[in-house]
């Protein structure tokens, strides 16, 4: 029986696949949204009740991992569904294929989108500001989006033509060695905005400030580093620098 799924079928479920964590719960953690977005090609391969029930059902069982990298597990699962319904593999397939992908694509993507894309953006934006002003968040919301956006639809359409033959196609995308280099970026962005900062902290002080801020930018310096290496949260130390430049900015010292 030649069962297919139609493009705009398999378009919705990418759409669909974005919203992922909007049914997450503690018991079945984002198995509610993997259903969701499965639901148009379900609905398309299974017509028969029993089968379709069937195929809903194995959905429903605890599912988890990184939302953005999502997308490849379900185009993988559409390919596996695909074959179940053309009586080409048993349903069983389908479940070894989460359990293949979801920790090891769990882990790429914490490190790829959250640990090294998140950051470098958000460096880069911010060394921008003195040119861009606010256009500078403009900047961060294109940078980031058109990344994450992209490799989702990648993802998914990879997993849609290879099913858990996937994971070679991501091992050749090297995609750790891309994370290190925009982790670079990101510290080199950071330093970057560090020193524009210096100098017009320098350009705006008087008398005892200037030497004062030059200690104090370098102590923050030695501090961050030795909380980092002591695994303290970098959003942590970001939100507290924030609140201390906000301080010093409304009591006049900078």
């Amino acid at each position: 029986m030649g069962v297919t799924l139609s493009r705009w079928t398999t378009w919705r479920c990418f759409w669909r696949s974005l919203f992922l964590q909007a049914g997450f719960n503690t018991e079945g953690l984002q198995s509610l949204g993997l259903v969701y977005a499965l639901s148009p090609a379900l609905l398309a391969l299974y017509p028969e009740p029993e089968a379709r029930r069937a195929a809903f059902r194995r959905h429903l069982s605890a599912f988890n991992t990184h939302p953005y990298v999502a997308a490849a597990i379900v185009g993988s699962i559409l390919f596996h569904e695909a074959r179940v319904a053309r009586g080409e593999a048993p349903p069983e397939s389908v479940e070894r294929c989460k359990a293949l992908l979801m920790a090891p694509l769990a882990a790429l993507g914490d490190g790829f989108y959250w640990r090294s894309l998140r950051p470098a953006a958000g460096a880069v934006s911010v060394a921008l500001v003195p040119l861009l002003g606010a256009w500078a968040v403009v900047v961060y919301l294109v940078a980031y989006n058109l990344v994450h956006l992209v490799s989702r639809w990648r993802l998914f359409t990879a997993g849609l033509e290879a099913g858990e033959a996937l994971v070679p196609r991501l091992k050749a995308l090297q995609v750790p060695w891309w994370g290190q280099r925009l982790r670079v970026v990101a510290a080199g962005a950071a330093g970057a905005a560090a020193a524009t900062l210096a100098v017009t902290f320098g350009a705006h002080a008087r008398g005892w400030l200037e030497p004062a801020l030059d200690v104090a930018s370098l102590a923050f310096g030695v501090l961050v580093v030795f909380l980092l290496s002591r695994r303290v949260s970098p959003y942590a130390l970001l939100y507290a620098a924030a609140a201390l430049a906000i301080a010093l900015g409304a009591a006049g010292v900078v």
